[in-house]
């Protein structure tokens, strides 16, 4: 019985009010705090910095106050100058804070280097399809004299015989030998 008087008391509903005050203002200058340290509305738009070269993205980034981190050197696109933007994250335009990091990906020096799978013995079907998945491309056919009818007999890269597992650029252009089918 005296625990219901109490919950019913001026002296409860009192303090109540107090805790509830003192809880709307902590909250209220929670906040009207938190806007001031993090610079709430204040965003620098994220220039486009594809196609640039590394020191002048560098010179940009650090005249807006922007950190820059090359995440990879993407496969070599020979539209873009070597060791230029890519791509960038966050994107042109997006809206940042002072002090972000933007992460670029630059074109390397060259086209990477590839192994040449085992073709020999498999039919040209076969060695197109393997070859140019990993970005060669296929030259001169020439057909000698093999029972092998359309089967790779050997193969090449600027006249030089290759053998599997010899490391060529992505892009390289291989020549074929294939069977003909008689003997």
């Amino acid at each position: 019985m005296t625990f219901l008087r109490f919950l019913f008391s001026k002296y409860f509903f009192k303090h109540i009010f107090y805790i509830l005050v003192i809880v709307l203002f902590a909250t209220f200058f929670g906040i009207l705090a938190l806007s001031f340290i993090t610079n709430h509305g204040d965003y620098i738009k994220v220039p486009d910095l594809k196609g640039k070269t590394l020191d002048s993205v560098a010179i940009e980034l650090d005249n807006l106050d922007l950190k820059y981190i090359i995440l990879d050197s993407g496969n070599y696109n020979p539209n873009y100058k070597i060791f230029s933007v890519l791509d960038q994250q966050p994107k042109f335009d997006s809206k940042v804070k002072e002090g972000r990091k933007i992460y670029l990906t630059i074109n390397s020096s060259d086209f990477k280097m590839v192994e040449v799978p085992n073709v020999i013995r498999a039919t040209i079907r076969q060695a197109r399809k393997s070859l140019e998945s990993l970005g060669f491309i296929i030259g001169e056919i020439e057909y000698i004299d093999d029972i092998g009818k359309d089967e790779v007999i050997s193969f090449s890269y600027e006249g030089k015989e290759l053998k599997p597992g010899d490391a060529l650029k992505k892009t390289s252009v291989i020549d074929f030998k294939l069977g003909n089918g008689k003997l």
